[in-house]
């Protein structure tokens, strides 16, 4: 039993070790396999391109150029003249490139910003396991988690996170009275920036272009029906502002 007791000891001291070994060097490599995939899962719950493997391999590699940034230095130049944080160094730089992949701009709407600013937080972690901050890359995993699940509830619940789209409609007659759909948006609680209008008097028809903030819980399908009771509506498009 003693000597179950020392092999343990020896393990966790192992771990625990500032030089970089074969013990240390497993447990960090899995740790930020762990903590890279739990928060990856949620990426990928939310349908992001980058989930659960990619998270979890940026994490690793992160953790392993730390553990090669301290082992070059201890095995090859001594702890005191080598520079521990050099290829580390490399890492914060070199992962913009994974994050700008993860952005997607669709005219003018750009979606990612998260899952590129999580993909970079990853990175760090994997930096903090490789040198030894066990407990707080396990509390900044937990904060991730706060930030991406709750935080976002949090804004639901206020109506944060409104974007700027441009409802298109034409009508099938010349609309003269708008109060109409300016109480239809305040009904469906629709932020009315601006209405843009078009005559077309030969063909008697209207062309409404509306500004509008749209929320990411914002039901489109009641509010398109809505708008289109009001007048004989002959379609009905929804848009980025930048195409008006």
């Amino acid at each position: 039993m003693g000597t179950i007791i020392s092999y343990f000891n020896d393990i966790v001291a192992d771990v625990n070790s500032v030089e970089v070994n074969t013990a240390s060097s497993i447990f960090k490599m899995l740790l930020s396999l762990v903590l890279g995939s739990i928060v990856g899962f949620e990426r990928k719950r939310k349908g992001q391109s980058a989930g659960l493997r990619t998270f979890a391999l940026i994490a690793m590699g992160a953790c392993l150029a730390m553990l090669l940034s301290i082992y070059v230095p201890q095995e090859y130049l001594g702890l005191k003249n080598g520079d521990p944080g050099r290829i580390a160094a490399q890492v914060i730089s070199g992962i913009g490139f994974l994050g700008a992949g993860a952005i997607i701009q669709m005219k003018g709407s750009v979606k990612g910003l998260t899952t590129a600013a999580g993909i970079w937080m990853v990175a760090t972690l994997g930096l903090a396991v490789g040198v030894g901050m066990y407990l707080v890359s396990i509390v900044a995993t937990a904060l991730i988690l706060f930030i991406l699940v709750q935080l976002e509830r949090i804004e639901h619940r206020v109506n944060m996170g409104a974007e700027s789209r441009i409802i298109r409609l034409k009508i099938n007659s010349i609309v003269t009275d708008i109060s109409p759909y300016r109480s239809l948006m305040k009904s469906k609680r629709v932020h009315l920036s601006n209405i843009y209008v078009e005559y077309d008097y030969e063909l008697s028809i209207t062309r409404l272009n509306l500004v509008v903030l749209v929320k990411d819980n914002t039901d489109l399908v009641s509010l398109f029906e809505g708008l289109r009771t009001l007048n004989p509506t002959q379609s009905i498009t929804l848009a980025n502002q930048v195409n008006i």
